[in-house]
């Protein structure tokens, strides 16, 4: 009777230890899953300065340990670590836009005279293939911007890719956006470009395109921007290997565009239909003003002003044909701007 009941505890105490086993390697196998998985904060860890609005309309404020699939996540390429932001030509949008984004925005606000100070390393893998090509918005995503808080809620700083099909290289450009006078004068924005075109370079026709950029930026290829606003003056800096670094200085506290006479020949162009008598910017321009940065990718393609093919609003089909913005950040900073040297 002892030996029976020596051999059943044995034989209860090997099961025991071999489901323990199994148990604690369960776990383990969960807990190394877990440690692999990399969260865009993982990359840049600067997500807890910022929010993000999704291409299908997913607004998050905490985005420590956030990712979504197809719109925010990280993407290994040759042993580097990316943030992929990515959004179709159609989803959900702001109220404010009709084009939908992936984007951060800046939890943090400021005014020009305090300033602050954005940076980004990236390459833009996709835009649009679709859209008119008459229309300054077409094929195009901003990867970078400044946006007002008040007033017209307008963006003294937006940063472009653009990219006609079947060129090799886009452009890269940046607008600003005239803070008009009064209510309801519409929007203008004055666009200088970096590498090949800027916004106001279109096709004749729907289909036909311009000329490709000699010295433009391909899908793909890796480029850096630097936003520094310092005592109300805005300092950009555009750098890409093989590439002429490029710097431009302007105000946002004292209006270059107060006087009918001081708007470009580009802007009365690209938006002569949409004159309603004025058009000239406040004298102080964006002074006193709440701003925050950006960042991302918000898409300029969509079925009401450029035109682009949505597939009914299906984001499965958009992403399988081509219908949306895509772009890889590895560095980015943001914070408290800095004497310009």
């Amino acid at each position: 009777m002892k030996r029976s009941l020596v051999i059943i505890i044995s034989i209860f105490t090997f099961f025991s230890c071999k489901n323990n086993s199994k148990i604690t390697s369960d776990t383990t196998t969960e807990v190394e899953t877990k440690k692999t998985i990399k969260y865009p904060n993982d990359v840049i860890p600067f997500m807890n300065k910022w929010k993000i609005l999704l291409g299908d309309g997913t607004h998050v404020e905490d985005l420590v340990n956030y990712q979504k699939n197809d719109f925010f996540y990280v993407e290994n390429e040759k042993g580097i670590d990316w943030v992929v932001y990515k959004t179709p030509n159609s989803g959900i949008t702001s109220r404010t836009s009709s084009n939908t984004r992936t984007e951060l925005g800046e939890k943090a606000h400021w005014i020009p005279e305090t300033g602050g100070k954005l940076t980004g390393t990236l390459k833009v893998q996709h835009v649009s293939t679709t859209g008119d090509a008459t229309k300054a918005s077409s094929y195009s995503v901003v990867i970078g911007q400044i946006h007002s808080h008040e007033g017209h809620e307008n963006e003294p700083l937006k940063i472009y890719y653009k990219k006609f099909p079947g060129q090799a290289t886009g452009s890269v450009f940046w607008n600003y956006e005239i803070n008009t006078k009064g209510d309801n004068i519409g929007r203008f924005d004055y666009s200088t470009a970096v590498w090949g075109h800027d916004f106001s370079v279109v096709g004749l026709s729907p289909t036909t395109y311009p000329k490709e950029p000699e010295n433009g930026i391909a899908l793909g290829e890796e480029f850096s921007y630097e936003v520094n606003i310092y005592k109300g003056i805005m300092y950009l800096t555009f750098t890409s290997e093989g590439h002429e670094t490029i710097k431009f200085t302007k105000s946002l506290i004292k209006s270059e565009f107060a006087t009918k006479s001081d708007i470009p020949e580009q802007v009365i162009k690209v938006y002569a239909n949409r004159e309603k008598g004025g058009g000239v910017e406040r004298e102080i321009a964006y002074a006193g003003e709440i701003n925050y940065f950006k960042q991302g990718a918000y898409n300029q393609a969509n079925a009401k002003s450029t035109k682009s093919e949505v597939y009914g609003g299906d984001i499965v089909k958009q992403y399988k044909n081509g219908s949306y913005a895509e772009v890889w950040f590895k560095e980015a900073t943001v914070g408290k701007s800095t004497e310009p040297k």
